[in-house]
């Protein structure tokens, strides 16, 4: 079901909005993850699962949803937009790849925010034409964490596509180390999304409490 053969999605009416600074942005794969940082002042967080059965899907995004919820965090469960309405979700987040097959006004109508995944100024208007909570733009740099069709982007479109973009949170994602991070925020955009640069780091804890500061002017366990 696309957007626009859906009688019962209002792309006028859109989704809830979203703060247009979201910050730090972890992306990560674990309900032990989620449960790691949001302990450390974490507020913006993303459980992307993979390689589970169904039924364990399930009860970790059931379990992240609770955790959020005590956490009073902003999280996006990735894809599995059916359980994360069934467990009363913050968001969910789609890939431009499932516009097409998700009942955008099953999502609409639970109230949840969604955000979209972006590649090009192409996706970036598919995107808009379903008015999400925001707008992810990547991947900027080459990753290891998730075979990509793309090419990275570079800091110059991630650029031009903020520009273009005055209207909603955006989130940069995509091979963003620390060291990349003061290069990113400088094209304007309003969140920077991570995976490796806190899972894959000798010391979780130390990446957290740098990015939380060069992003949020945060210190580890800052209350939001």
């Amino acid at each position: 079901m696309s957007p626009s053969d859906n009688t019962l999605f209002s792309a006028e009416k859109g989704f809830p909005e979203e703060k247009q600074r979201l910050g730090l942005y972890p992306v990560v794969d674990s309900l032990l993850w989620i449960e790691r940082l949001l302990s450390v002042g974490v507020t913006t967080i993303q459980l992307r699962i993979k390689d589970l059965d169904d039924a364990q899907v399930e009860q970790d995004i059931a379990a992240a949803i609770e955790l959020g919820k005590r956490y009073q965090a902003r999280l996006y469960i990735n894809d599995y937009w059916r359980l994360a309405i069934k467990h009363g979700a913050y968001g969910v987040h789609l890939g431009q790849e499932d516009l097409e097959t998700t009942d955008l006004a099953a999502i609409q109508q639970a109230g949840l925010r969604l955000g979209i995944s972006t590649h090009d100024e192409h996706e970036l208007a598919i995107a808009k034409a379903v008015r999400p909570s925001y707008i992810a733009m990547g991947h900027i740099f080459p990753t290891q964490t998730k075979q990509m069709p793309s090419s990275p982007q570079g800091l110059a479109v991630l650029k031009q596509m903020v520009d273009h973009t005055p209207d909603y949170p955006t989130v940069a994602i995509g091979g963003i180390s620390i060291e990349r991070v003061p290069a990113v925020l400088a094209t304007g955009v309003g969140s920077v999304a991570v995976v490796s640069a806190i899972t894959q780091a000798d010391d979780w804890q130390r990446a957290t409490a740098q990015l939380l500061h060069l992003i949020e002017g945060k210190e580890l366990g800052d209350d939001k």
